[in-house]
């Protein structure tokens, strides 16, 4: 679909049916096919019955998929699953179904169909939907609550070791992941740098579900119990804000900034972990983040390393380096002004 050769009028054509893909591709995740193909090709009929679905319309969804290299189907009308595919399998290594119905999920989907009447106003549309800002939705309804958070996890537990692995850590002795979640990313730290001590820094809930013991690294981390708009734990050498900023408006970034720049030591420094926006028109993930985020939550948005250049000064910090990782997130670094 995004092959420079495409005829500009079938560019067109592909990105105004993009939704489709989207669609099949969240209905083969819900439904679980791949975890039933495991075991080698199948026909949809077979699957079908199975799964207790309409063996026509399956079939006619996989065709689809087959044809972006998501399954295949051989002469025989068997479906198979292919590298692509098999990351939709629930216990692959770097399964991505969770995060396939996670970014397919009624809470970027709809608000999304609506994106003109936010171009025209400046305003999201998710609080009229769903009776609620964002994250108070997702606290309201377990269900899409958890495909959320099931989703960022499973993306995170990709991009969480490379992007530890691209910034230098050993000299530091204490790092506090701000809103660190469960504490994925700063497992990836303690093992890159064997002498640095953890903070893991969240709500009461979220850290109920921390994986820091069961990584073995209780006796290296701390887990503190806050909330990043008010203060964070002083002290450390660095503060990590993983996938925080990106949710906020840039009053809002500056109040986490504030808070940090008040806690950081002297010779501290904040480590912001979000995409990078880059010049020019080249294709670009945070592109289409940036685009999900203006419908969804308002204020949030993707950010040139100029737009954190200047929050940083408003929070009197300096933009010192920016570090690219082999994943879609860059570490945007900033001390003391």
């Amino acid at each position: 679909m995004n092959s420079p050769t495409v005829h500009p009028a079938q560019r067109i054509v592909d990105l105004g049916f993009g939704f489709i893909y989207s669609a099949a591709l969240s209905a083969a995740a819900e439904l679980g096919v791949a975890d039933r193909l495991e075991q080698g090709p199948r026909s949809a009929a077979s699957l079908a019955e199975e799964l207790g679905v309409d063996a026509r319309s399956l079939y006619r969804v996989l065709r689809l998929l087959a044809s972006v290299e998501v399954f295949s189907e051989d002469n025989a009308g068997r479906f198979s699953l292919t590298p692509s595919a098999d990351l939709l399998r629930t216990n692959a290594p770097g399964s991505l179904r969770s995060a396939a119905l996670m970014l397919t999920q009624r809470i970027f989907w709809l608000p999304a169909g609506e994106l003109v009447d936010t171009v025209r106003t400046g305003k999201d549309p998710f609080t009229r939907i769903f009776g609620a800002p964002f994250f108070d939705y997702l606290e309201r309804d377990a269900t899409q609550g958890a495909i959320f958070h099931r989703g960022m996890s499973s993306l995170s537990a990709l991009e969480n070791g490379p992007i530890a692995g691209a910034y230098d850590f050993t000299p530091l002795r204490r790092v506090v992941d701000v809103g660190g979640g469960h504490g994925g990313f700063l497992v990836e730290v303690l093992k890159a740098a064997p002498h640095v001590r953890g903070v893991l820094f969240d709500h009461r809930h979220v850290l109920a579900e921390a994986r820091i013991s069961e990584a073995g690294f209780a006796e290296r981390c701390e887990l503190v119990e806050g909330d990043f708009f008010e203060s964070v734990p002083s002290g450390a050498d660095a503060y990590v804000l993983k996938r925080i900023l990106h949710d906020w408006s840039d009053e809002v970034c500056v109040r986490i900034l504030r808070n940090c720049r008040e806690a950081m030591t002297e010779s501290g420094r904040v480590l912001v972990v979000d995409t990078v926006i880059p010049p020019g028109n080249g294709p670009h993930g945070g592109k289409v983040l940036d685009v999900m985020m203006l419908a969804s939550l308002p204020g949030g948005r993707e950010r040139t390393a100029e737009e954190f250049g200047k929050l940083f000064a408003q929070a009197g910090l300096r933009l010192s380096r920016v570090i690219h990782t082999p994943a879609a997130l860059s570490i945007t670094e900033a001390v003391a002004a």
